[in-house]
């Protein structure tokens, strides 16, 4: 998915997340909402001159398909699970910023535990590009949610820090070329 700019009629009432202040709203069916942006399963929209985030879980509402999860091998080994678990963290992107955490340069740590043969807890340290974001919370559930949902991933933990503080020089070089930040 990409930037699309298409507006739809909600085909009913959804939850969605005011931008930049993280709090909660429903809007209602039939409203009319622009795609500003619809990267990595979830939306940007645009509705009555506000911007709101919906989930790609929601995007039956939009009249868009809800994307599925990755796949890996039943034997995968914990190197290609991490690599997956990676993949996903892809797909998280700052609803404001058409560019995904990992290359935003956020994400500082990403590992793997074992909890049992076949079971793995994954553990995240991130940051965000400004401490009183209102999107924090959201985000950081984004990536649990995305990390649990690649199999035998069973368990997420994502702290939150701003210890290094966050900086543009943290972007990969394509981030930066594409902010014009390079």
């Amino acid at each position: 998915m990409s930037d699309s700019n298409e507006t739809v009629a909600l085909t009913r009432d959804v939850v969605a997340i005011l931008i930049p202040a993280g709090t909660k709203v429903e809007l209602p069916e039939g409203a009319s909402a622009e795609i500003t942006q619809a990267l990595g399963g979830s939306f940007t929209v645009q509705v009555q001159g506000h911007l709101f985030r919906i989930n790609g879980a929601d995007a039956d509402a939009l009249g868009k398909e809800v994307l599925r999860g990755p796949e890996v091998a039943d034997d995968a080994s914990d190197d290609e699970l991490e690599k997956a678990v990676w993949a996903q963290l892809k797909t998280c992107y700052d609803p404001e910023i058409p560019i995904n955490i990992v290359e935003l340069g956020l994400v500082y740590e990403c590992r793997l535990e074992p909890l049992d043969a076949s079971n793995r807890k994954a553990y995240i340290r991130m940051t965000l590009t400004a401490p009183g974001c209102g999107m924090g919370e959201i985000l950081v559930n984004d990536v649990k949610t995305k990390t649990l949902e690649v199999p035998r991933v069973t368990e997420a933990d994502v702290e939150l820090t701003f210890d290094p503080p966050w900086s543009r020089d943290m972007m990969s070089e394509s981030a930066q070329l594409l902010t014009g930040m390079y």
